[in-house]
Formats: structure tokens, sequence, C-alpha cells
């Protein structure tokens, strides 16, 4: 079934999407609001600025304009950072018809509104179909074929299907879902538990602080995602617990890369910087803590590493109120 996918955003992840889905026959047009980029990608025939030794397939090719890329389109496929997702779907909208599935494979939360990205959608694009992926799936294996397992998520389960259809290879393999909000909220939520687990290692702590961060973070992200409409269950799958492992433990995560240059004394502008591309765990983390706030969730991890982003405390000093915090259950939260 060869269809033809307009993408939106050029950086790593959607061009190994693309690389992905015109590896498996499909016509793929990608977008990006870089022309100096869309000009490298068309001569190069790979991203050499963010996905480098990751040929362009036969159906790939760069489109110069926003409508050309999506003239036609089967799918659009947003694959901008969080922060850029309504801007880029208010201009996609109005060239797309109400019909065309709108699959978005971001993973954040809209920092000034607290808005998760398909509700965005629905009040950019009312009555829009509708569907995200996530999972653990860094973009330099998936361009390079290496086997990966993702869900695809949407409230009308034959469009679930559908996606699960068209992305789905012999080295990318596809689940479904309904929790639109649980799966987007894991992959957005994991990425400030990943700042945690870098700022960790960072300062030279072991296996044991990791493991601890990673287990006692996925209860965090469980808690507020609940408390926001998605299902518990969701987050002890491939978005919540699945991303959160890849995410804290991989050399390719731009997050964990982050936070142990804060771990070592780096200020959080300078780590962000020298990364060199979107962290989006920066922006979650101010996001979470407001809707943590706003909800009354308790959050303790992203409570300390939300003051250490924003300079008030110490990496060091975050730790230590981390540790010495008041005797618990470890399972309160079901008991309760």
């Amino acid at each position: 079934m060869k269809q033809k996918i307009a993408i939106i955003g050029a950086g790593s992840w959607g061009t190994a999407l693309a690389v992905s889905l015109s590896g498996k026959g499909h016509e793929v047009s990608i977008w990006d609001l870089d022309d100096g980029l869309l000009r490298e990608l068309d001569a190069d025939r790979e991203n050499r600025r963010y996905l480098p030794g990751v040929p362009f397939g036969d159906g790939m090719k760069a489109s110069f304009s926003l409508n050309e890329a999506l003239y036609g389109a089967d799918i659009a496929l947003f694959t901008v950072p969080s922060q850029h997702f309504r801007g880029a779907l208010e201009s996609a909208v109005r060239l797309i018809g109400s019909e065309t599935p709108i699959v978005n494979a971001a993973k954040g939360i809209e920092q000034k509104s607290l808005r998760t990205l398909s509700q965005i959608a629905a009040e950019t694009a009312p009555g829009s179909r509708y569907a995200v992926i996530s999972g653990p799936s860094h973009a330099e294996e998936v361009g390079r074929a290496l086997p990966t397992t993702v869900v695809a998520a949407s409230e009308d389960n034959e469009l679930a299907e559908y996606v699960q259809t068209v992305f789905m290879t012999g080295r990318l393999r596809v689940y479904t879902n309904s929790d639109v909000r649980g799966v987007e909220l894991g992959g957005a939520l994991k990425n400030i538990i990943a700042l945690g687990a870098g700022i960790s290692d960072g300062m030279g702590f072991g296996d044991n602080a990791k493991a601890a961060m990673m287990t006692r973070g996925i209860n965090e992200m469980a808690r507020l995602g609940e408390r926001l409409g998605g299902r518990r269950e969701t987050f002890f799958g491939l978005s919540g617990i699945g991303d959160l492992i890849v995410t804290c433990t991989s050399e390719h995560s731009r997050n964990r890369r982050c936070g142990v240059m804060i771990g070592e004394g780096v200020s959080p502008d300078e780590a962000t910087r020298r990364v060199g591309m979107v962290v989006e765990g920066m922006y979650t983390t101010e996001a979470a803590w407001q809707l943590a706030r706003r909800t009354g969730v308790e959050m303790p991890i992203t409570d300390q590493i939300y003051r250490v982003i924003t300079g008030q405390a110490s990496a060091r000093d975050a730790v230590t109120a981390l540790m010495t915090r008041q005797r618990r259950h470890e399972t309160e939260d079901l008991l309760i």
C-alpha cells in the first residue's frame, strides 16, 4: 500500500522516519523552515547536519514549499520540536483536507499553555483525525534500520491501525493504543527523568542512583499522567517505561547528555547550547512543575530538577533534598 507522506520537520527524527518510510516504498516529501538545510538535503542526499551517514532512499525528496510537500498527501507527519508544533500545524492545516490524518511524532508539552500536543491539535484543527507515535526510538538507530518498537495511539482505532500498517517494517514494529493522552505524556515526562539521570551520571554517582531515579521517576510520571487523563497502565508500556529506559541510559539521548554536563558543573543554558539540538526536557520540566502545582500532584524529582535548571539549587543540594525526604512506604500510592 504505497502512500504519499509529507513530513514537516527535517531534524534527526523526521529524517529517520523519512528514510524508514521511503525504504518501505512510500513516496516521502520532507519540508522544513530552514531553506539552507533543505538545500543541503537535496544536494547531499543525506542529512549531514542532524543524521550523518544515513543515505536517502529513491522515494524521498526535500520539498522547498510546504504546499508542495502537502499536496495530495495521505498523511501529514509532524516531527518539529513541541514548542513549534502549534505554529507548524496552523500553517499546514490550511493546505490539507479535514480527512488527511495528522500524525505527530514530537514529544513535549507546550510551555506557555501547558497543553499536550493533541490538545493543541483539537484547538487548531478541530475535527481532524489525529494520531501520535511514541516509544523508545532514537533517530540514530531507526535511520539505520536497527530493531525498534513504538506505539501508534489514536482515539480512532481504525486510524491507529492504518498508521500501524503504513509505518511498520521488518525492523520497526508498531503496536496500537487508544490512550492518546497517556502515550503523549509518557513521551514528554520521561525527558525530565532523563535529565536527572544525566545529572546523576555527571556527578559521578553509580548505577544504584540511576536505577532509583528511573524507578521513582516512572511513578511520578504515572501520578501526573493519570491525573491529567491518561491511563496508569500506559506508563508501564513502550511510551512510558520503555522510552524512559532508553532515554536515561543511551549515549544518543540529548536530555541525558545535557544532564551529564549540568552534573559536571556546566550551567543549564550552556549545556543546552553545547548539545546543539533542542533539549525537550528543559521545556517539559517547567511545564510539568506548573502542572504538578496546579493539580496537587507530588513530584519530588521533577521539583528538584526544576530548581536546578532554574538556578535555585545546585545539583548536589537537590540530591541531598531527595535523599533526606520524609520516610515513605514504597507502594504508598497504590495503598492510597
